[in-house]
């Protein structure tokens, strides 16, 4: 690692200048791999936590919360709960920004993933509401809510100061380093339950089977910690978060002066986030509804599908390096709207089609994804940039992904499959809307 300057950069230029490939003056060299590992293992394990809830959500929680509902009911409760977390998120970032200026960095990191990994695992411990009845479908959403919070809480910067220390040519291939995170982390919740259900009885299953990945999930967030802590807690990478100032600034200063920014950014990412759960959760609900399939044949084609996701990522790594991250993300969001208008007929049909509906979405997911974090947050500021990306963030997953599962399964009991074609177009038609707008202000700028 090459020594560190004192010199800072301008804290009123933004990033997108970086982008173009000079590394501010004084700003110290890294090796972006170093910086990637604990990007990676850090979006795994989140994306872990939340998978196995969503999962569960489908498998589980209609039986073990809600016995006394139908089994769409009590589909549609779980959903419900399930976007709880998606509306803490940007409460838990602000919170947590303000922990930061206060106790430091690693004290915030420590306390979030520490309290990500205690909700996560305390719900493998939740009573049924056959023992504990109302109460247990209240802790259940308690314990949702603090993943939440603790999600908002755990942002590091790393993805940020990724993308300063990237090689001029390989700022998408770098950007897309975190978002492998995701398919990466479904995939290991995917085969968790898969081996489970298919090895257990239903009773046992239901009994205790089902609670075994959450325990999981805390000692993988103890690994990806260590992990994180080992790169932000050293003198080198403080310097180097400071200098590219990678530092939580407050809420209403950063809404004040570029709020605009949050919005474009987090539907600039909207096709992308409305795929989403569109291909993970929503399609385990929709089979097990009408009992197609069997929700382990399922479970094998997702995580097929995951494998693709991941394949996808990388692809677009390489599309945005050489055709730019905005085009490729604009692109992929005319194919998802094309994608859109087969999805009745795909969901509708039989098991090949239903199966042929996932693997393509999730390669469609892995290639818009791939870019949807860096295209537009890039604009801010350079002292914005830090609170900045980690709300657009909360914000495209509230705004894109929180309610996919809830609104998309309720939509289509009543009116079809065509609603689901209806949530992916808008999601589309709302990414190019907002990199229309993100263009017309650069060239203003």
């Amino acid at each position: 690692m090459s020594s560190i300057l004192q010199q800072h950069p301008d804290p009123s230029a933004p990033i997108a200048d970086y982008d173009a490939g000079e590394v501010p003056a004084g700003h110290s060299k890294v090796a972006p791999g170093e910086i990637a590992v604990g990007v990676v293992i850090g979006r795994t394990s989140e994306n872990f936590d939340f998978f196995v809830f969503g999962i569960a959500s489908v498998m589980v929680f209609p039986s073990v919360f809600f016995p006394f509902a139908s089994r769409l009911d009590g589909t549609l409760m779980s959903f419900a709960i399930f976007a709880m977390a998606f509306i803490a998120r940007p409460i838990g970032t602000t919170l947590f920004m303000d922990i930061q200026r206060r106790m430091g960095r690693g004290f915030k990191l420590t306390l979030a993933l520490f309290l990500l990994g205690t909700s996560t695992v305390g719900m493998a411990f939740l009573p049924s509401y056959s023992v504990l009845g109302g109460g247990a479908i209240v802790l259940l959403a308690f314990f949702r809510l603090l993943q939440g919070f603790a999600l908002g809480g755990s942002w590091d910067g790393l993805p940020s100061l990724l993308a300063l220390n990237a090689p001029a040519a390989k700022r998408g291939w770098y950007s897309m380093l975190g978002q492998l995170g995701a398919p990466i982390g479904f995939m290991i919740a995917g085969a968790l339950f898969l081996f489970l259900h298919g090895n257990l009885s239903n009773d046992d299953f239901m009994d205790w089977g089902w609670r075994y990945p959450f325990f999981v999930a805390f000692a993988i967030n103890v690994v990806a910690l260590f992990a994180r802590l080992r790169l932000v807690l050293t003198e080198e990478y403080t310097q180097l978060l400071e200098e590219g100032n990678l530092e939580p600034i407050g809420i209403t200063e950063m809404l004040r002066a570029q709020g605009y920014n949050l919005f474009i950014g987090a539907f600039a990412a909207l096709a992308s986030y409305a795929l989403f759960h569109l291909v993970t959760v929503f399609p385990l609900s929709w089979i097990a509804l009408n009992a197609t399939q069997t929700l382990d044949s399922v479970l094998i084609v997702q995580i097929i599908g995951g494998a693709l996701g991941v394949l996808g990522t990388i692809a677009s790594g390489m599309l945005a390096d050489r055709f730019g991250r905005r085009n490729t993300l604009g692109t992929l969001a005319v194919v998802i709207g094309i994608f859109a208008l087969f999805a009745p007929w795909l969901l509708g049909g039989g098991p090949a089609a239903q199966d042929a509906f996932i693997l393509i979405g999730f390669a469609l997911l892995g290639i818009s994804y791939g870019q949807a974090s860096g295209t537009v947050t890039a604009n801010f500021l350079a002292r914005f940039r830090y609170t900045g990306a980690a709300l657009t963030s909360d914000f495209a997953w509230l705004i894109g992904a929180a309610f996919a599962p809830l609104v998309a399964l309720s939509l289509s009991v009543k009116f079809g499959l065509a609603a689901v074609s209806v949530y992916l177009i808008s999601g589309a038609a709302c990414t190019l809307v907002a990199l229309r707008i993100n263009r017309a202000l650069e060239s203003r700028d």
